[in-house]
């Protein structure tokens, strides 16, 4: 997946591999390994991330400073995720059979690759979606232990990412069509418009959640929603930037969320940590 979502990036944005300075990618398995074995064959410089279902904010940010600052004319960033995979290494393997809560998200099986172009790189002429401010995400401990309810550990990270965006560049939540963040799922979503209506940004009209729109959960059954890496990844290659394009909307904050725990620091009793990145994407004619 990983390989197919760079090559079908790099085609469709008439550049060659030769193109691309660096790669910025992630995952959820042990030591990057899908991101590892899906790119060792392109023979372009890898920077590994790790920021769990956070991976594709944080991903874009770096290629974003990175082509702004002059040192690329073009990067891509990357992500993925896979159902199975993540089940086994963070909960129970599938065949184990176990219910689960409510509160629980199902991880979305899917990749999604971007390139990022500086201002000034040549390139063909087309109707690009812009990345006009980044806030970069702290790591956000509400205590939360439950494994089972990853919307309610990420969710006070995205209020603070928010927040700091808003409050930073003086805007109201009506300044974007929508805000969007990764993968609270329905529990989480609740919590983060209660978090930042007692902060004074009431974000309820605007407010998107990739985990949410991406199963038809009446048909689907998945709980609380969708979740991963790929979760937000491909919500964004596949829908936002999609309605960007075609102007249904010019404007929104995307704000990827992710858990930080490990499944050493998870069978230790720790708490589960949240961190959550904020860009600005914007529709510009080229």
């Amino acid at each position: 997946m990983v390989r197919r979502a760079v090559q079908t990036a790099i085609t469709k944005s008439g550049l060659a591999k030769q193109d691309i300075r660096y790669i910025f990618g992630g995952d959820l398995l042990g030591q990057l390994i899908g991101t590892t074995f899906g790119l060792k064959d392109l023979d372009i410089p890898v920077f590994g991330l790790y920021g769990a279902c956070s991976t594709c904010g944080e991903s874009l940010s770096l290629a974003a400073m990175i082509t702004a600052a002059g040192y690329a004319n073009h990067a891509l960033a990357v992500t993925s995720s896979h159902y199975g995979s993540a089940e086994k290494q963070f909960r129970f393997p599938l065949e184990y059979g176990n219910q689960r809560p409510l509160s629980a998200t199902w991880t979305v099986t899917g990749s999604g690759a971007f390139v990022v172009s500086g201002t000034t790189a040549e390139q063909p002429m087309r109707n690009y979606a812009h990345i006009t401010a980044i806030t970069t995400g702290k790591i956000v401990d509400y205590g939360v232990r439950d494994s089972m309810n990853m919307g309610a550990c990420m969710a006070p990270a995205a209020a603070d990412v928010i927040y700091q965006c808003l409050d930073d560049l003086n805007l109201k939540p009506s300044y974007f069509d929508h805000i969007i963040t990764g993968d609270l799922g329905v529990i989480g979503s609740d919590i983060l418009k209660k978090l930042l209506l007692d902060n004074g940004y009431d974000i309820s009209k605007q407010h998107l959640d990739c985990g949410i729109m991406i199963y038809d959960n009446e048909k689907q059954d998945t709980h609380s929603g969708g979740s991963g890496c790929g979760c937000c990844a491909v919500t964004l290659a596949g829908y936002i930037l999609n309605n960007l394009s075609k102007h249904i909307w010019e404007r929104v904050l995307f704000v990827p969320t992710g858990a930080l725990l490990s499944t050493v620091s998870f069978n230790e009793g720790q708490t589960i940590p949240g961190t959550a990145h904020a860009l600005i994407i914007e529709q510009e004619d080229s």
